[in-house]
């Protein structure tokens, strides 16, 4: 009888996560609805082009999975090593999205202790341990057969009775067990919702403001001063660009644009008194986990310091700084060398120089901080922070800096590491 109601009890919750299941890809299928129609691999594209060169990655992509198991090391390997041998040609974020994930994979075998030389000896133990585990389970099978069950009727009064009180204390347990999985469905559905409200509505904001690029909507609704006190010392400005007035407009704390061609990295870049505000906020001033990419609120486009630090989240959607470890790859980074930054009074073009893995240390540890380093006083002093830096950088990008030289560097989070940094840095060419 005990088996009996332990069956129905799977029975039930097996009911409730198909339910569960049904009701998430039915409000999955709704949002999907509700989206634009140039969604490829859960990117949103904003012309007609870039959603055909979506598409033709994601049937490349169809097919590579097709012909190869990922969850296979020794596969997995040798597919990494036609993508680095530039077998497979992607035209936009889906394919570079791809392209990380098998580098994802790849980092992960290694920290297992998987390699491609070892790989092949993995996979038959894996069958191995996959097979002991199947006899295994027949085993128990058989074994559960092979045992009677009792008839109610076979027992006493007395005994009976009890059943029937443990019975009671089962259904109760059931009932329980029921109404916590029900609380742990909406919970769940609540928090996947509110993450793709926050993910869909930041990339329909930013998609918006880059329309507003270039126009004059809102530029001659007020007049700002172009004067501001530095050391009790009034700097006449220069004029924002016409590109960005409309903007300004309707943030005065924009500070310029970043873009990364062939990247989701097309943002404007805010500035304030401190570096917290944006962390947890857009630019409509709104509360949004993504936050928004921010400018040190140390450095100064005007006039312009040393170094300007640009900080961003690293999201797992890709927003922000969610793809700037991709410059881990050598090759990433020459393929996108070139970061355009116009603040709101110049344009301007760097070239990447470092890449490299940093942290948040102490104010006591005597190492060198990079999040620090926003004006050189000297060209010792200048020549002594690239020194530091070239020993840092992942890989030798062959490109050089001098004093006098304007640098940018793109700050985010690397969790491979307790209070772990990756930045990138680049130099001003034009």
């Amino acid at each position: 009888m005990e088996e009996k109601i332990a069956q129905y009890l799977d029975k039930i919750l097996e009911l409730i996560s198909r339910y569960s299941k049904i009701k998430y890809i039915c409000v999955k299928e709704k949002c999907a609805m509700t989206a634009d129609n140039l969604t490829v691999g859960g990117r949103r594209f904003r012309t007609h082009d870039d959603y055909e060169a979506a598409v033709r990655d994601q049937k490349k992509i169809d097919s590579i999975k097709s012909r190869a198991n990922l969850n296979d090391p020794k596969q997995l390997y040798n597919l990494f090593k036609e993508l680095q041998s530039g077998a497979y040609q992607f035209e936009s974020p889906v394919g570079t999205d791809f392209d990380d994930e098998i580098y994802e994979k790849i980092e992960e075998l290694k920290k297992q202790g998987i390699t491609a030389e070892n790989a092949g000896k993995a996979v038959k133990a894996r069958k191995e341990k996959a097979k002991s585990k199947e006899k295994k389970l027949n085993k128990e099978k058989k074994t559960q057969k092979v045992k009677k069950t009792a008839n109610f009727n076979d027992f006493d009064a007395d005994m009976q009775k009890q059943i029937l009180a443990e019975l009671k204390k089962q259904e109760k347990k059931r009932r329980l067990i029921v109404a916590l999985a029900s609380v742990v469905a909406v919970l769940c559905f609540g928090y996947f919702g509110i993450y793709y409200f926050y993910s869909v509505r930041t990339s329909m904001d930013y998609s918006q403001l880059a329309s507003l690029k270039g126009s004059d909507a809102l530029s001659a609704t007020s007049q700002t001063s172009n004067n501001f006190s530095i050391h009790k010392t009034t700097v006449m400005l220069p004029d924002v660009l016409d590109e960005y007035k409309t903007l300004y407009e309707k943030n005065k704390r924009l500070i310029g644009w970043l873009k990364i061609d062939d990247t989701i990295i097309d943002y404007p870049v805010m500035q304030t008194s401190n570096n917290e505000y944006y962390l947890d906020h857009n630019f409509n001033q709104e509360y949004d986990k993504n936050g928004s990419l921010f400018l040190d609120c140390d450095c100064s486009i005007y006039p312009v310091s040393t170094n300007l630090i640009i900080y961003g989240h690293h999201m797992k959607s890709g927003q922000m700084f969610g793809q700037l470890q991709k410059y881990a790859k050598e090759s990433y980074g020459k393929e996108h060398s070139l970061i355009q930054f116009d603040s709101i009074y110049e344009k301007a073009t760097y070239q990447v120089m470092y890449v490299f893995r940093s942290q948040v240390y102490s104010e006591d540890d005597l190492v060198f901080k990079y999040y620090q380093f926003i004006n050189a006083n000297s060209e010792e002093e200048f020549n002594s922070y690239m020194k530091e830096m070239e020993a840092m950088s992942l890989y030798d990008t062959g490109v050089v800096a001098n004093y006098g030289d304007s640098l940018l560097t793109l700050s985010t989070c690397d969790h491979s590491q307790e209070d772990g940094r990756f930045v990138v840095v680049a130099k001003r060419i034009k």
